[in-house]
């Protein structure tokens, strides 16, 4: 391989893994989030996301909708599911004194119900990918080749961030997560109600994972076992740091180019491993994630 070769792969697997990269950033942003407010991983996020993508085919598809209106409907829906979830099931099981081991087990039976679901109406049958809101001509940056599509979704993800970065700075409902997240106790001392921003948080997640599915959709195909992006989701949670929303948006990014770099160095068969090398390198190195704080042990 000469070294024109690799400088145009490096720029390639640069451009292409910030594509991608972006959208595994907006789930590990909704994983953390989670985390951060209730201390449990919500292990049904890829079929959140996989949920959104066959409620936009549905409304597209069965009703004949335009875009502008079956996206704030699908935004809509996946908001409105994943706050009642929060709501009707963990908001129950914690008032019922469970413990995570038995959150966790409720937030995989989401995830195994949302298949099952998706698998009865029949619509996961056949593989659908999303008619693409914008031209998919390619141009070129550097040596790297783009679509017009790529760029849409990297642009839409970043402002996504920058929002979500915005209300949790600058709103008190965001001010008040972050309370929330740093000290459940002392935030519902000073008058917060824990209930109400547990559930404004599973229902940001859901909206993260709307958003992240009507960007990628019209570049995959849509199947029940597309919620396996989760894995990669978690993987960048975990690189960029399990407490840390700036974590995971740098932990996106990175899984995203290596995976493309790994692609174009060295095999496409070899990309399935790279997110668990990465995961296993950070750990070893630094088990905190690369913007998280300091390992800290609770007492028991």
């Amino acid at each position: 391989m000469s070294l024109a070769d690799i400088w145009l792969f490096l720029q390639q697997g640069l451009a292409s893994g910030l594509v991608t990269g972006s959208v595994y950033a907006l789930l590990a942003l909704a994983i953390v989030a989670i985390f951060k407010t209730t201390d449990v991983p919500n292990f049904a996020q890829g079929e959140m996301f996989m949920v959104s993508g066959y409620v936009a085919m549905s409304l597209l598809l069965l009703t004949g909708l335009p875009y502008a209106v079956v996206i704030p409907l699908t935004l809509a829906a996946t908001t409105a599911g994943s706050a009642l979830f929060q709501r009707i099931v963990m908001e129950r099981v914690s008032a019922s004194r469970g413990v995570g081991v038995q959150l966790v087990i409720a937030t995989l039976g989401l995830a195994y119900v949302l298949k099952g679901a998706v698998r009865q109406t029949g619509l996961g049958d056949a593989p659908r990918s999303l008619p693409p809101l914008v031209s998919s001509d390619s141009f070129q940056i550097g040596q790297a080749t783009l679509t017009r599509l790529d760029l849409a979704i990297l642009v839409v993800a970043v402002v996504v961030m920058l929002l979500i970065y915005l209300m949790f700075s600058y709103t008190r409902i965001g001010k008040a997560m972050r309370a929330v997240g740093m000290n459940p106790r002392g935030a519902q001392i000073v008058g917060i109600r824990l209930s109400r921003i547990r559930m404004l948080v599973w229902a940001l997640s859901g909206l993260i994972s709307a958003v992240a599915a009507l960007l990628i959709t019209p570049k995959i195909l849509i199947t029940p076992d597309i919620a396996h992006i989760a894995i990669l989701a978690f993987a960048a949670a975990i690189v960029g740091g399990f407490t840390s929303l700036p974590g995971a948006v740098l932990g996106g990014f990175v899984i995203g180019v290596v995976e493309n770099l790994v692609g174009l160095f060295i095999s496409t068969n070899a990309i399935v491993v790279a997110p668990f090398l990465a995961i296993l390198i950070t750990l070893v190195v630094r088990p905190q994630g690369l913007l998280g704080g300091k390992v800290q042990v609770k007492k028991v």
